[in-house]
């Protein structure tokens, strides 16, 4: 197999998109759109990937980082002179190099292969992905050889013909080329044109004229081929990866109540046998086990959960939860906290940065934030880590098997001792030894007769 090589077109500021945010890092289901198109290429076993940044190079960087060579392309004079950008790093190799649009995040590794495999198989020195449409407006129409079915031309709109503006099958705009032929031919790429610009589709037209063999390879999903260039565009492919990602997931062993109201992000990893109820959300980078309840209503962002575990209406941000897990309803599980196996956090629990051991409960209208909370702790109703002063946080720990009464207040920091009791209503300032019943509260005093 010839050795592979991408460029990946990303300069163009997207003014379109009417936005500060660089066109490219506009998020579909998450992900940056750019992402996607290199997380899709480096799944083709692609050597050496060089993205050509102008506009917020440095947050194209921060996204990608080691996952691809970089290129900046200071002027933006059109896509033929963006791909040169690339000559250093890819003029001399011998291969095949596939360029794509950073702002075309439906495009599969799938389809990549599959115009790879017909590049080389035809023997041809550029191939073009195509697609049919019913209404190819808009698109250069791809023209090809009655007898080869090879590219005879590419036309864009302007310039067809009424019998060339009648072909449905139009120019995508991602290519494979003979490497080295690649960037010879682009040194005759000229921009003699009404934006004086240098267009990479002209190298097809080179390449006819020297007599070489120009394919095309039509994907069967157009939706595949969306270019980005506003928001209206950018809903569109966030409902086609929607559609695309919940599908693969159903068929994966994943049961949606309602796909339409479900969103599932490109990163998530789902077991089978999970049932995802309406309003769930999945950010970033999620894993969820087997035969768990998520939702209805539930946020998870960048958190791992076990197997058989029940979240419902619930907020679950940067955290680990364990298998057999219940959470909710209306629960907060904030970053850093770790959820063992068998835990219960009830309704109105607020949770931060703290730890709880296996089969421990916080079952309602409690806060426990910078807390070590061990085995079998038992957090009565309105359960309070006093764990801020005005100016540091400090730890609180509670030990295996400890029970926390209602209305406690543990000022850190403090160590409860295991199968220590705090009875209700106390305000605990020192330490608590193990097997102890702590009572720190006024003694109550009744005042008869005092309303008269």
């Amino acid at each position: 197999m010839n050795k592979r090589y991408a460029v990946i077109l990303a300069a163009g500021k997207g003014t379109r998109m009417k936005s500060e945010l660089y066109k490219v890092l506009h998020p579909v289901c998450g992900k940056p759109m750019v992402e996607h198109v290199v997380d899709q290429v480096a799944e083709t076993g692609t050597e050496n990937i060089v993205t050509v940044t102008g506009h917020g190079a440095e947050m194209v960087k921060e996204h990608l980082g080691n996952r691809s060579s970089y290129v900046l392309q200071e002027e933006q004079l059109g896509t033929g002179h963006a791909v040169m950008q690339a000559e250093e790093l890819l003029g001399n190799k011998e291969g095949v190099t596939i360029v794509l649009c950073g702002d075309t995040p439906l495009i599969s590794s799938e389809t990549m292969e599959a115009l790879f495999a017909h590049h080389q198989e035809t023997g041809a020195k550029a191939t073009v992905l195509t697609a049919a449409t019913e209404n190819p407006s808009g698109y250069g129409r791809v023209v090809r050889e009655e007898e080869t079915g090879n590219v005879l031309r590419v036309v864009e709109q302007k310039d067809a013909s009424k019998a060339e503006l009648a072909i449905g099958e139009i120019n995508t705009g991602t290519y494979c080329f003979d490497n080295e032929t690649l960037f010879r031919v682009l040194k005759q790429v000229g921009n003699d044109n009404v934006q004086g610009e240098y267009y990479l589709p002209d190298v097809i037209g080179i390449l006819k004229e020297e007599g070489e063999v120009v394919s095309a390879w039509q994907t069967p999903d157009f939706s595949e081929t969306l270019g980005v260039n506003d928001r209206v565009a950018l809903a569109e492919a966030e409902q086609t990866m929607k559609r695309r990602i919940n599908t693969y997931w159903m068929r994966q062993g994943v049961t949606f109540i309602d796909d339409a109201q479900t969103y599932v992000s490109a990163d998530a990893v789902i077991g089978r046998d999970t049932v995802l109820y309406p309003g769930t959300i999945l950010n970033g980078h999620v894993t969820i086990g087997s035969k768990c309840t998520i939702g209805p209503h539930t946020e998870i962002s960048d958190s791992a959960v076990g197997s058989e575990t029940v979240i419902r209406h619930s907020v679950v941000s940067e955290s680990e939860v364990g298998s057999s897990v219940n959470i909710g309803p209306f629960a907060h599980i904030r970053p850093a906290s770790v959820l063992a196996d068998e835990v219960k956090v009830g309704n109105f629990v607020e949770v931060k940065k703290a730890s709880f051991g296996k089969g421990s409960k916080a079952s309602h209208l409690s806060y426990i934030g910078d807390a070590e909370i061990g085995s079998g702790v038992n957090l009565g109703c309105g359960s309070i880590t006093v764990n801020y002063d005005g100016k540091k946080k400090y730890l609180t720990k509670v030990q295996d098997g400890a029970f926390v009464g209602c209305n406690a207040n543990l000022i850190a920091p403090v160590t409860i001792g295991e199968n220590a009791v705090i009875a209700a209503g106390s305000t605990i300032t020192e330490d608590v030894p193990s097997q102890s019943l702590s009572i720190a509260r006024s003694r109550q005093t009744n005042k008869e007769n005092y309303i008269k």
